[in-house]
């Protein structure tokens, strides 16, 4: 049976396609299957794996269902284990898969391991080396824009970056898939920090790299999709993932660093977009479930919350 399903999400991404189906397709493994989601592409994205990847098990969705329901659809779909994602605008070492796998055999509690995501027009730089969050409620890719060195360790992180991850797939049963409620950013951060509330752990596999252009489909790092969705899932992600009373324990550090994260934006001129986005986070959290709580996992949340602490003391001081 094969032990890896590789799932790519994608949106009009055809200028990429190539070059991350080329990468996959001279592996040193041979033996996993690559599954395209695609999220109603206008652009010949389809026709043009049916083309040239034929061997490329394609699901067609009617519309841009965004990357949450993308990724689920194919993990759905997948017949293996381990399931490998992959952004479209990615090209990855001939190792790859044969390192993601070995990473996650390696760690009997892991939920998931991230790659070494390098940039790939400056490959000197770091694009992510594993999602952290901290008390202020801040999510950023931990190393972005520094040296490629910088993160060589195998060790634990917060969440895995879902743009070059793998998960087992027995856990996503056991505490539910990527949230569709997301559509997009924060999803992954959102699912790893639900497996962390269940005792599972998430790792860094440095020796697996990729190299991602970043922002394939949205178009730039800071726009106005990107701002309001983010900020929206921010405040969806605190309330689902936090029970009340850690919520009222970080609500002086959390009304810091939204209001920092205000102006930031609005010296951006996308100052209305984070507001809008945080509203709705409100309402939307209004309508949505909290993850349950359970007293056995009373010493998990106290594990996060004091690493919530360390990450923000290292990025303010760090």
């Amino acid at each position: 049976m094969q032990e890896v399903s590789v799932v790519i999400p994608n949106y009009n991404g055809i200028a990429y396609l190539d070059g991350v189906l080329a990468s996959l397709e001279h592996q040193t493994i041979k033996d996993f299957e690559v599954i395209v989601v695609d999220n109603g592409s206008t652009d010949g994205s389809t026709s043009f794996i049916a083309a040239n990847y034929p061997w490329v098990h394609v699901i067609g969705l009617s519309d841009n269902f965004g990357f949450s329901k993308a990724v689920n659809e194919g993990i759905y779909a997948s017949r293996a284990p381990y399931v490998l994602l992959l952004n479209n605008d990615t090209e990855v070492e001939t190792d790859f898969v044969e390192e993601m796998l070995s990473a996650i055999k390696r760690h009997k509690k892991a939920f998931s391991c991230s790659a070494r995501m390098i940039q790939f027009f400056d490959r000197d730089k770091l694009d992510d080396a594993g999602n952290y969050y901290n008390a202020l409620g801040w999510a950023f890719a931990r190393g972005k824009g520094r040296d490629i060195h910088t993160y060589e360790k195998e060790e634990k992180i917060f969440a895995a970056c879902a743009g070059a991850a793998i998960y087992r797939k027995k856990i996503f049963e056991k505490i539910g898939y990527f949230d569709e409620e997301h559509f997009a950013y924060l999803e992954d951060t959102d699912v790893g920090y639900r497996a962390r509330i269940y005792g599972y752990e998430n790792w860094y596999a440095p020796k697996a790299k990729v190299y991602h252009v970043g922002s394939g489909t949205s178009g730039s790092r800071y726009n106005q999709f990107k701002t309001r969705y983010s900020s929206r899932n921010n405040v969806y992600l605190i309330y689902k993932n936090m029970p009340i009373l850690q919520i009222i324990l970080n609500l002086p550090l959390l009304a810091c660093g939204f209001a920092i994260k205000i102006l930031f934006f609005f010296m951006k001129g996308m100052g209305r977009e984070y507001l809008a986005g945080i509203k709705n986070g409100i309402q939307i959290s209004k309508r949505e479930r909290k993850v349950p709580f359970s007293m056995k996992n009373l010493p998990n949340y106290g594990k996060i919350q004091i690493e919530l602490w360390v990450n923000m003391i290292r990025r303010l001081f760090g």
